[in-house]
């Protein structure tokens, strides 16, 4: 963690991968590939993992990460962030409290939580969460407890409860990226259109492009 990392992180094009959404495929190579069509961020999400394994894959996912200014997040492990260490971490509601999570990890670390509906979104507190994960967007089959998807107005409703930076996640394309763009998000969080492509870097640029275009008509109203 550097003293810089929570104040610049880009949630453009947010990927998030663990070993078992790659295909079989090493997920640095994907990562690779990903990296060079423009993914912002990365978040490594295996929750099934034994913690050395986890922290060695953590270690080179930032070793490949760290050169190009992306930072790296692990999912709900206090343990592997300080032990890679990571840019910071991504909390669900059934986590560990963003509050301590603040106290273990220090004032640099990013620090992420979901928020699926009004309540889960009440309970995120912008002094301590510095970007909120709303969806699922759409149906999704990445994460088997993701819920049920909130669709584009369920995206614009926590737009307007939620102070913060946000990324939108569930079932999104780049077909839809326009839609969940015109939602006032800064950005899109895809699992398997990155990790789960035959051309990671050509989904990766085509996400990109979708979300900067998206931007930019946004822009222009």
């Amino acid at each position: 963690m550097s003293l810089s990392s929570r104040e610049s992180f880009d949630l453009s094009l947010y990927l998030v991968i663990g070993e078992a959404d790659t295909g079989g495929r090493d997920i640095v190579e994907v990562v690779r590939a990903a990296l060079a069509g423009g993914v912002t961020l990365v978040q490594l999400r295996d929750k099934e993992a034994p913690l050395e394994r986890l922290v060695d894959t953590a270690r080179a996912l930032k070793a490949l990460l760290e050169p190009a200014g992306v930072p790296l997040i692990i999912n709900d492990s206090i343990e592997a962030v300080l032990a890679t260490p990571a840019a910071g971490i991504h909390l669900g509601q059934d986590d560990l409290a963003p509050a301590a999570a603040r106290a273990a990890l220090g004032r640099w670390a990013i620090i992420g939580a979901s928020a699926g509906d009004a309540a889960e979104a009440a309970s995120v507190d912008p002094a301590v969460v510095d970007y909120a994960g709303i969806g699922p967007a759409y149906a999704t089959g990445s994460k088997a407890d993701a819920g049920t998807a909130i669709g584009p107005a369920g995206l614009r409703d926590l737009r307007a409860r939620l102070d913060l930076p946000l990324v939108a996640i569930g079932g999104i394309t780049v077909a839809r990226t326009a839609e969940v763009m015109g939602c006032g998000v800064e950005g899109i969080a895809v699992v398997s259109a990155i990790a789960g492509a035959a051309d990671p870097t050509a989904a990766a640029r085509d996400l990109r492009q979708a979300v900067e275009t998206a931007k930019a008509a946004r822009g222009a109203r």
